[in-house]
């Protein structure tokens, strides 16, 4: 992948007159998006399909089935909503800071609140959207709304008039978008192919923790059935006992602990709860928490059904104190935290925990748990099998994060890219 450094560039430059653009080639025009664009609205078309403008894709075709990805509300009277023609520029203008617009390659109809534009220069809309999509205008738009709520910023079209836009010849507009268009296809395949390889190792961290609890680590030794399904055969040595017998529920409370350290499920870990996140927690909530050992295992037992994303078991690192409305179990004595920790782990990254929760929303109780056959090597091996899989996990969580530092670092090349091209500072044919 060449350097941006290494890239050639315009024979003569000027400057733009704007520090956020800085200097443009010579022979490019400095104008303003009121000179580019005019505004239109056509309705009375409630029979074309519906689109919608979005911050991360521009345009797109709305699916209006999709119940998870429509959270506007749809009138059945759908005359008012405004045409948006195949290479016509739409906006939300409320969230123009957020880069929700961009030119459209679908004929539709949109929100009537949104601002439709035709253009009104010679200009090549595939050049104009990569320009106006681009990093540097997105947050230009942004110091150019102003502000009505949280997460609301609205942009007047007087205002939008006013926004610099830089505008090469179009023949050099065809040509910047044709090789943005060819070299940032070939950046997304190369991230795409790295999102794969770091599912692929959550996939094989994955495997090597469940068959670590389920199997142990020596394949050699004899195998019985554990007659328990979603675990199949275990070394003929391990013991099988009811859960009761191997933790008890902490039922431990604050009693007025008001400045112990609060903690937090998130995705399968135990972390502390960051003090902006305190914000509306009055010190007499904290009478009601409960608190957390080092070695407690935490388990948010509710609406296990409807929660398909995020790990809802963890092992506390820190002592402190922790809402009520998770399950505390305190493995007892006898019994090794780590072990138990990453077989529960399996049980819910399996989703065989679905099966032992009652009631319409799936809820788990401490009595599911205290009748739930557990699979029990000796001691001694519990401890090997937790440092194997503690050592296993790290290498792995050390090559998922190489890969995320190299998606990162080509996210951020695309995004200097983008920004170079539309610019000038880099010439492309």
């Amino acid at each position: 992948m060449m350097t941006l450094a290494a890239m050639p560039k315009y024979e003569a430059y000027k400057e733009s007159g704007y520090k956020w653009i800085g200097e443009v080639p010579e022979n490019w025009e400095v104008t303003k998006l009121g000179a580019c664009l005019n505004a239109v609205s056509i309705k009375n078309k409630p029979d074309l399909p519906l689109l919608s403008i979005t911050r991360e894709l521009g345009v797109i075709e709305r699916d209006v089935e999709d119940q998870d990805s429509n959270h506007n509300f749809i009138p059945d009277d759908l005359s008012g909503y405004k045409v948006l023609k195949n290479g016509q520029f739409g906006m939300n203008k409320m969230k123009a800071w957020q880069g929700s617009y961009g030119v459209s390659q679908f004929t539709g109809i949109v929100s009537p609140a949104y601002f439709i534009f035709d253009f009104v220069k010679p200009i090549e809309p595939r050049f104009f959207n990569w320009a106006i999509r681009s990093k540097l205008y997105v947050s230009y738009f942004g110091s150019a709304s102003d502000g009505v709520r949280i997460g609301q910023w609205d942009l007047s079209k007087s205002r939008m008039k006013n926004i610099p836009f830089i505008l090469p010849l179009p023949e050099e507009q065809i040509a910047i978008a044709n090789f943005l268009d060819e070299k940032t296809a070939k950046i997304d395949e190369a991230i795409a192919i790295k999102e794969k390889q770091i599912e692929l190792l959550k996939e094989r961290k994955q495997i090597i923790i469940q068959k670590a609890v389920t199997q142990g680590i020596n394949p050699d030794v004899p195998m019985k059935d554990s007659a328990i399904d979603w675990i199949g055969q275990i070394p003929d040595h391990w013991e099988v006992n009811p859960g009761f017998s191997v933790f008890k529920e902490s039922k431990e409370s604050n009693k007025g602990m008001i400045n112990s350290t609060v903690l937090s499920l998130s995705y399968g870990k135990i972390i502390i709860k960051p003090e902006e996140k305190l914000v509306g927690l009055v010190p007499e909530s904290f009478e009601t928490y409960q608190i957390v050992n080092v070695g407690d295992i935490i388990i948010r037992c509710t609406d296990l059904q409807n929660d398909k994303t995020s790990l809802r078991t963890g092992i506390a690192k820190n002592r402190g104190i922790i809402t009520s409305a998770y399950l505390n179990l305190r493995v007892k004595d006898k019994y090794r935290a780590g072990y138990i920790h990453f077989l529960l782990h399996v049980l819910d990254i399996t989703k065989a925990i679905y099966k032992f929760g009652s009631g319409l929303r799936q809820n788990l109780s401490f009595d599911d748990f205290k009748h739930m056959k557990i699979t029990l090597p000796p001691i001694d091996e519990q401890k090997d099998i937790s440092e194997y899989i503690q050592k296993k996990s790290s290498e792995i969580e050390n090559a998922i994060g190489l890969q995320q530092q190299q998606i990162e670092k080509l996210k951020e090349y695309k995004t200097t890219l983008i920004n170079s091209a539309v610019t000038g500072k880099i010439k492309v044919a």
